[in-house]
This record gives structure tokens, sequence and C-alpha cells, in this order.
């Protein structure tokens, strides 16, 4: 059986048209050979992306800017060298000696002529630097002057309809801010970059970075942040009525003793919520001074997690009676 296989795949191969197919298929092969070495022997101008670092750095000075960035250079060449240049393990790498270039007021940089020329020492002497963006290359440091501040979120974060937003937590709720002395002072709070996040209802959770100018450093630089959802509804809850400014010897009288207070709120903020959460107050002053024949109720407390709170009505009637 197998002898049987083995004659007919040796005729198929071997078959007259199959021999014209395999020599057409050797030429093709042959002439793409011979239009690869003629590509890749021409000249070719290619925007090559090559990592710039700071080197040397003094172990009392902190960067504060990103350790590493990305030139953008045009570079002339065979194509040869450009394909190496691309996909060779051992991409050309700039590095900027830091004592070289400090200017020595928390910042150093490194002029288009002298990363024209620090390129040229890390490319092939066959290259030739056409263009380099962004022109310069900046850094700035410090001595290690640092704070700490809050972290907040920025940007659009809205769940579905009767759904809100209860509570947001954070992976670090506080992050290390180095910067300059003047910097440091301006700086009360550090945010995420501008979220966009719309129609959900579970809880959301996102790793994000935060915003800060390029002459800040912050640590850590990317965060967690969970928005935790609950569903809106309205809600009330009888609150004891109080008096304020009331001198010794007096009682007031408040008919009802108690009012309703209505609301919208989470379902889970619901259930913890009590009537001494709320605080409702009748003045004795206001009373005494502009005498009616009710008096006038206020919302003077209402806790957290709570919105549009009324009273069911702003006006009761009273008695004020001698101890």
């Amino acid at each position: 059986m197998e002898e049987g296989i083995f004659k007919t795949i040796k005729s198929f191969l071997f078959s007259n048209l199959n021999k014209q197919f395999l020599v057409f298929m050797f030429f093709l092969f042959l002439s793409a050979i011979f239009w690869l070495i003629i590509t890749l022997n021409e000249t070719f101008e290619k925007e090559l992306k090559i990592p710039v670092t700071v080197s040397n750095i003094p172990k009392n000075v902190v960067l504060t800017s990103t350790p590493m960035d990305t030139l953008r250079v045009t570079v002339r060449d065979k194509g040869w060298m450009m394909f190496s240049y691309m996909y060779s393990e051992n991409r050309p790498m700039l590095k900027v000696n830091f004592k070289n270039y400090d200017r020595g007021n928390g910042g150093g940089a490194a002029s288009n002529s002298e990363l024209k020329r620090l390129l040229e020492q890390v490319l092939e002497s066959s290259s030739k630097v056409i263009s380099i963006k962004p022109e310069k290359f900046d850094f700035f440091y410090n001595n290690g002057e640092r704070k700490r501040v809050p972290v907040r979120w920025a940007g659009r974060v809205i769940p579905e309809q009767l759904y809100f937003i209860s509570h947001v937590t954070y992976s670090h709720d506080s992050v290390e801010v180095y910067a300059s002395k003047e910097k440091l002072d301006s700086i009360h709070v550090v945010y995420s970059e501008p979220l966009n996040y719309v129609g959900f209802r579970d809880t959301l959770t996102v790793t994000c970075k935060l915003s800060h100018a390029s002459d800040v450093k912050v640590v850590p630089e990317r965060i967690g942040i969970s928005f935790h959802t609950d569903v809106l509804t309205e809600e009330s809850i009888s609150v004891p009525i109080q008096c304020i400014n009331l001198p010794d010897g007096k009682v007031l009288r408040t008919f009802p003793a108690k009012i309703k207070v209505h609301f919208v709120a989470g379902v889970s903020r619901i259930r913890t919520l009590k009537p001494e959460d709320f605080s409702v107050i009748a003045d004795y002053q206001e009373i005494t001074q502009n005498p009616s024949d009710k008096c006038t109720l206020y919302l003077q407390k209402i806790p957290e997690g709570i919105s549009r709170a009324t009273l069911s009505s702003k006006q009761v009637d009273y008695l004020i009676e001698e101890e």
C-alpha cells in the first residue's frame, strides 16, 4: 500500500504538467530574489523611531521628566541598512549623558546639532541623518523634593439610566509627586487622564494614566479606579422637628411633631439611613420676630449619598408653652 502511494506521488510530481509548474516556480523564486537584491541596494529615506534616554544620572538626582523618550529620525541609506535598523534585535539607541547636557537649573537639553552628532555615533557611517523630531531633547530633574497629593478622576463617566455612581475607590488614593519647589507648591491634586465611559450598570474598574506636566514625575504613573453603582430610588423618612434658639422655660410644640423628608438615593444607602441622620428645625427667634399661625421648617442636615431632599411641608402649626 505504501509503495502504491509513493508511485502516485512520484507520478504526480514528475508528470509533464507539474514539471512545467515546478520550473515556473523556480524561475519566479529566482526573479524575486534578484528583485529583492536590486531593491535593497537602492537608497531610501525612512523615518525611524529611536529611543533616547538620560545616562550617568547622579545618585542624588531624580528625573522628573519621562526617563525614556523616542526621537523620530529620518535617515537616508541603502535598503539593506534600513532593513537592519527596522528589524534587527540590536536597534540603535541614543544615550544623552547627564553631565554633558545639564544646565544646572533643574533641567538639561541636547540641541538638534548635538542630537545629530550623537546619532551619527550610533548609526552606521553610511547613514545620513536628514531630520530629527522633536528638534531637541529636554529633560528635567530635582534633588529629591517631593510631596504626597490626593488623586481624583476626570472625564465623563455616566452609568445607565436609573443608576448612579454611589462611590469611587482608587488603588492608590494618593501619589508621590516630584518636581521643582515652585511646581510642588502649586500642585494640590493629581487628576487621571480624561475618562469616557457611558451606559454601564455594574461596577466599572479601569486602569488609567495620571495627567501631569512634562517636568513633573508622578509615582505611580498608572492607577486603578473603580466606579461603584447603585439603583436610584425615591424614598421618604419621618424626622422629628427640633427647635433652635429656644430660651429657658419655653417649649415649642409643632403639629405634627414629625415631618417626612423625601429624597433620592441608592438602594444600599437607603438601608443604612436613620431619622437621626437628618435634621429638621424651626427657629424660635424667627417665629417671635415674624408672628404667624404657622412656623417655617428648614432641612438643616442631610447625610452623604442623598440627593433632591425636600420636606413634605415647609410650614406647620405650632404652640409655644411655658414649662
